[in-house]
This record gives C-alpha cells, structure tokens and sequence, in this order.
C-alpha cells in the first residue's frame, strides 16, 4: 500500500478541519464575533492533532500534512490563492517590500570565489569603494570560498541586521595585498523601476518590473527627474510584469487621469463594491502615454493599462495581456506562513472583468499561454478570440472586451528574432552574463574610455566576440551552438549585458530598445499624433 492510500483519509480529515479552521480565521465578515466564537468544528481540529500527535502509532509530522492539505484546499479555489510556506516568507516579503537589508553587491561565484558583478548605486558597498572583479575572500574572518559553499550560505554571511558591520577582505587584481573593508549594513533597495529615459527629445520611457510597496515613490521620482529633461509624453513599459499591490497601481494611474475619473471597482461575494477614483495629485493629465503590454503582463498591469484604455486616456501597444482580474489578501497563519486568498474581482470602469476561465482547473489555466502561442495569436491579432456578449464601450465610443485580459489599441506581433528559443534559454540559464563577465575580467580597463551614452549608442561587439561565445557555450554545454541564423540578435544581447554589467541601471533596457519593434511602433504612433 502505497504511502498516499494509507494516509488519504488522515489527509483528508485534517483537510476538512483544516479549512474549517482558516475560514473561521479569515476576518471578511460583517460580523466577526461569529467569526472567532468557539464551536466545536475549530475544537475537532485541535482534538485530531493532539490525538494524532500522541496517539498514532508511527510518527507523523502533523505540520506537513497540514501544508499539503492547505494547498490542496486553495488549489481547488482559484490559481491565485496560494499558501507561502514559512521557509519562503522573507523572500516573498522582501520582494513586495521592495528592499532587504545587506552590503549592496550583485555577485557570481566565479572559480569558486565570490567575485562582484558591480556594486549597487549609493549602498554600503558602494560608498567604501569595493568594485567590479572584486573577490571577497572572507568575511568577519570566516572564508567564503570553495565548491561547498552554496550562495545561499554566502549570502547569510553577508545579511545581517540593520547597522550592523561585517569586514571583509578582498583581492584586488593589481593590488599586492588583500584590501580590507569594514562594511555597516543597510536597506538595501530592490528595484522595481528597471528604467527611465528620454526616447527622443520630447518622449520619455519608464519601465516597472512589479508593483512592490516602494513602486510609487521610484516612479514618482523618475518622473520628475524626466520632467527636468522637458519630457512632453510618455511610454509605461509593463511587459513581463506580474503584478502587485492594487493600491500601487491605482497611485500610478492617478498620475494621469483627470479627477474623479473612475479607475476600478471591486466587489466581494456578498456583492459589496468599492470604487477607486483618479485624485487631484495627478501631475501627467494632459500628456500622451503609451502603454506595453505583452501576454505576461498581469494584475496590477492590467488594472492601469484597463483604467487608462477605458477612459480613453493613452494608447495600448502590444498583445492581449494575461487575463488575471482576482484581488488576494495575506493572512499570516501564526507560524511564519501566509496564505494569499482571492477576495473580491475587480472590474474596469466600463465594468468588464479581464479574468481568463479557470472552470477547466489549474492545469489547463496555465497551459493557456501555450494555447495562445499555438493558435497563432501571438503574430495576428484576428486570432484572438472574443465573446461579443463581453463587449463593452468606452465614452469615446470605443468597443473593448473582457473575458480574459487587455487587448490593445495598436496590436504588435511577437518578435521572433529576439524572442525566440535559443536567446530565452541563453538568458535564463545565465550563460550571457557568465560570458560577458568573463571576457570583463580579462581586461576591464579596455571600456574606460566610453561613457555611458558613447558604448550605448556607438560600441560594435565583433564578430570575434560572438564567435568566442559560441566556444564558451560549447565548453558549458554538450550542445553543439552556432549563431548564423540569428548573428545580430546575439550581438544586442551581449552589448546589452555589457551595458547592465558596466554601467547603472536601465543600460540593459537602453541598448535592447534601439531595435526593440514596440519601441519602433510607439516612435511612428507618437511622430503621427
């Protein structure tokens, strides 16, 4: 008898008890005294643990048949309401917080040595002057160095608490001795603003990865620092982001609505709404803004591309979005977990809601991308398909539908030569940044001379380069790689990881968006209006 048969009716017991139990938590309702009244369902939970924990004949770890059981209790609710394990709470906190506490350095473990890829802008690393190709040797005395230290290991030597200090020794190349240096912990910033700039001389850029707790302020802050370059309009680049807090999204696009324009509605399963609407903060109301979407921008995304496209405010470039309308609240489970749990769905102020079908289960919800990419609708926009019982219309007139995400104003196809296979799994799997980090260690001092805008705009990586990353992939992989078919798209990439390695942040974004085809379309649509 397998382990999951003879266990499946303790499994599903604590199951029910267990969701009895969160339900009973979950302060939603009008009336939270019946909430938190005892009865003898939450007592029956208690009993069957005790009981469990004394009486069963073997040992059992209660605490993880309770997570499983938790999980299959939300995995058969929606796909957005998850558990978030103890183990995995910092991580997820410190992402949505949008900072960590540490020394400020991003690191790759070269020849067993933690060598710096670049210290990050204004931290503790950076103010006592360690630098790229810095090896740290050793930490309070500890060494950390070798093939048996994880990252993981190196990288709880280098957190700690707030203020306090950590020395490090580091060897320098060209230095005859190791340099010392006493480094005070500090927040240390995650950002998620990727980049700002000027496009042109009038039309400025702003990327978002997320929307974290800190996403407002950093776009409020490189707005202004546009505004002082006189930018005039504006493109929003939310592809490839996942989402975040609602209320980050509602801030941003108060920026550029009008007042008391509505920006969403939300609405619970007793059915009460609550409505959102544009303030008289907004400092962009009477710009252009263009808005990228792509088939994994998500949520938060989706709320200020929908607010903006119903209000016939901006205009939305790229490909229908990922369809996910569901409004989640944490609630800590006492030990350290969390459970993420769909609350209410939000709608968009002409009252469509942008969620994709999850009748089929989890399964089939995810594989949707794959289905999308298959039918051809990633290339042509007349295979998107649409329920003309969703349709909805804006003020202006304008036809938008719900019934699974945002489908743009201006339709943009995949680009198949930056996106396709080969250059994804090239960059998941690091093997760009390894290389070009690499072939920086060689000789650093070759890149001296350029300025941040003199390498973007006017350094050529050589065909010799490409070609010594062919043997660099060969010599990592047992794959046999050439770069013919797609020789200059290489050549973005490693001149774009040069930029990112080099030079501070959005040097990637600014090199890969010289050819990137949504930039090029928002450059015709703004030249046009």
């Amino acid at each position: 008898m397998t382990f999951k048969k003879k266990y499946l009716p303790l499994i599903l017991g604590v199951g029910i008890a267990t969701g009895i139990f969160i339900g009973g938590k979950l302060n939603f309702s009008d009336k939270p005294d019946r909430l938190f009244s005892s009865n003898s369902k939450k007592e029956k939970l208690n009993r069957l643990i005790d009981y469990i924990d004394y009486e069963y004949v073997d040992d059992v770890n209660t605490d993880s048949i309770v997570d499983i059981t938790v999980n299959g209790i939300l995995e058969n609710l929606d796909p957005h309401s998850v558990y978030i394990p103890k183990a995995d709470m910092q991580r997820v906190t410190e992402n949505m917080k949008g900072d960590f506490v540490g020394i400020g350095i991003s690191f790759y473990t070269y020849n067993d040595t933690i060598t710096v890829i670049r210290t990050i802008e204004g931290s503790p690393s950076d103010k006592v002057g360690i630098q790229g190709g810095d090896r740290i040797i050793t930490a309070d005395g500890d060494s950390i160095f070798g093939k048996d230290l994880s990252n993981s290991d190196i990288i709880k030597k280098l957190k700690g608490p707030i203020d306090t200090k950590v020395k490090l020794e580091v060897y320098r190349k060209g230095e005859p001795k190791l340099l010392t240096f006493t480094v005070k912990r500090d927040h240390i910033p995650i950002r998620s603003v990727d980049a700002a700039y000027m496009l042109t001389e009038t039309l400025g850029y702003i990327k978002i990865n997320r929307f974290a707790e800190s996403t407002y302020k950093e776009f409020k802050e490189e707005l202004e620092n546009l505004k002082k370059l006189d930018v005039q309009d504006l493109v929003l680049d939310l592809r490839g982001n996942p989402g975040g807090f609602l209320t980050i999204a509602e801030q941003i696009v108060d920026e550029f609505l009008e007042d008391d324009k509505l920006i969403l509605f939300t609405k619970n399963k007793r059915g009460s709404i609550q409505e959102s609407y544009a303030t008289k903060k907004g400092d962009f109301e009477n710009s252009k803004v263009y808005v990228l979407i792509d088939e994994n921008s998500a949520s938060a995304s989706e709320i200020v591309a929908g607010a903006l496209q119903d209000n016939d405010k901006g205009t939305i470039v790229g490909r229908r979005s990922y369809g996910k309308g569901l409004v989640q609240r944490e609630m800590n489970l006492g030990d350290g977990s969390a459970v993420r749990l769909t609350v209410s769905r939000y709608y968009t102020p002409t009252g469509r809601s942008i969620q994709r079908s999850y009748n089929n289960g989890n399964k089939d919800y995810y594989d949707d991308y794959f289905e999308r990419l298959s039918s051809g609708e990633f290339l042509d926009p007349e295979k998107i398909e649409v329920a003309d019982s969703l349709k909805f219309t804006t003020p202006k007139g304008k036809v938008v539908y719900g019934g699974g995400g945002i489908i743009p104003d201006v339709f943009v196809p995949l680009d198949l030569s930056m996106q396709n296979e080969t250059l994804t799994f090239l960059q998941r799997r690091g093997f760009v940044s390894n290389f070009v980090f690499e072939e920086l260690e060689k000789n650093r001092h070759a890149y001296d001379d350029f300025s941040r805008k003199d390498f973007i705009d006017n350094f050529i990586v050589s065909d010799d380069f490409v070609l010594a990353f062919q043997d660099y992939l060969n010599s990592k992989t047992s794959a046999n790689i050439t770069f013919v078919a797609y020789n200059d798209e290489v050549k973005q990439y490693i001149k774009a990881t040069l930029a990112a390695q080099l030079y501070t942040k959005g040097a990637f974004e600014e090199v890969l968006n010289k050819s990137d085809v949504m930039i090029e379309e928002v450059l015709k649509l703004d030249a046009k209006l």
